[in-house]
């Protein structure tokens, strides 16, 4: 039984082959790298806001690893409707419109619909610019479009992103209740999220090369965050509590550490050793801005 209710027919037989270009660059808004883009610029050079950034940041890599996971748990495939058959462009543009339009694996929910509603409509809360009301209608915006690319591409069934959007509010609000309780430190506790999500996702895709990328980037998040909070010193609290947190954190950024490099030093090219790569690299992703602004002090 199929997932479609007669949307391809709607939409793709109104949209001219020139607006399919510009459709395939909106769905970038969505993709992982655009989002993680933004995370990133916002994390490096945002100081105040910083903390928040890197909650949504933790909530992302959670939503990820869950998408993909109920990808693998349900296994259902994308539709066949593609919106035009690229050798229809101009040459020039053919690769760009492959590029961006055109995807593999299982279609159920939305990647693109969950990543968008997560870091747009989490970023909505937490950031100060402008008014909540603007922030949110933009993170709206934002969402309707992506989820409405990915239709009229083809490349989603209506219900795909409809459950993606839901899954993502899901995930966003029940991670803000956790949150907003007497956590002080909420980035740890949202990369905590991130690596059973991920983990999760290990598991259900039988340790896939994505799977394991994607949990080791989490434990290197989880781990930069624990030097960035030691590098901000005792803090509030007795000098027994800063003791005790230097071990917890300091030990847990140890083990994750010396456990990527491992990774790395096993052999030169395989796929553990890549993904030690991949942790490593987001370990000085997160402490990087911070040390940048020590070494300028």
């Amino acid at each position: 039984m199929g997932r479609g209710i007669g949307e391809f027919e709607l939409i793709q037989g109104s949209i001219p082959d020139w607006l399919a270009v510009v459709f395939a660059l909106l769905t970038q808004l969505g993709d992982i790298w655009f989002l993680v883009l933004v995370l990133t610029v916002l994390y490096w050079f945002d100081a105040r806001e910083r903390d928040d950034v890197a909650t949504v940041a933790g909530v992302t890599l959670a939503g990820m690893g869950l998408y993909k996971g109920l990808k693998e748990v349900f296994g259902l495939p994308r539709p066949e409707q593609p919106l035009l058959d690229p050798t229809h462009l101009p040459a020039l543009v053919q690769p760009l419109y492959e590029a961006t339009a055109t995807v593999g694996g299982y279609g159920f929910p939305s990647g693109h619909a969950v990543n968008t509603t997560v870091v747009y409509f989490g970023l909505a809360t937490v950031l100060s610019i402008s008014t909540v009301r603007r922030r949110y209608a933009l993170a709206g915006i934002l969402v309707t479009v992506v989820s409405f690319t990915r239709v009229a591409l083809g490349v989603h069934y209506l219900v795909d992103v409809v459950v993606g959007v839901l899954v993502g509010f899901a995930l966003l609000g029940a991670a803000w209740v956790l949150l907003e309780r007497e956590f002080s430190d909420r980035p740890t506790i949202a990369f905590a999220l991130g690596i059973g999500f991920c983990a999760f996702f290990f598991v259900t895709s039988d340790g896939t090369r994505d799977a394991l990328f994607l949990l080791a980037g989490s434990f290197g998040a989880f781990a930069g965050w624990q030097l960035v909070m030691l590098a901000r010193g005792p803090m509030a609290g007795t000098e027994w509590q800063f003791s005790r947190a230097l071990a917890l954190r300091g030990g847990a950024a140890v083990l994750v550490g010396a456990a990527l490099i491992i990774a790395v030093a096993t052999t030169l090219v395989s796929l553990m050793s890549a993904a030690g790569l991949v942790g490593l690299a987001t370990i000085l992703v997160v402490v990087g801005p911070v040390a940048r602004d020590v070494a300028s002090a």
